[in-house]
């Protein structure tokens, strides 16, 4: 692979990573929640089945400007 591959987001984007030295796979949806299993079918049903009733994660309040000169 020559170049870098830029990280998808969205509301349908689900992530999962495992952890080093055991059979721990760590599911994570789009809103921020986890979920761990050694079995990667029923951690697949947790994250396709996890989004009925929630919210995707809030945007991140946007920085305050202040304009020179004025009060």
């Amino acid at each position: 692979m020559t170049g870098r591959v830029q990280m998808l987001h969205g509301d349908t984007v689900y992530r999962v990573h495992w952890k080093l030295g055991t059979d721990v796979l760590v599911g994570v949806c789009h809103c921020g929640a986890e979920h761990e299993s050694e079995d990667p079918v029923e951690l697949w049903e947790w994250l396709l089945g996890h989004p009925d009733g929630h919210a995707p994660r809030p945007a991140p309040p946007a920085p305050e400007r202040h304009l020179a000169g004025v009060s």
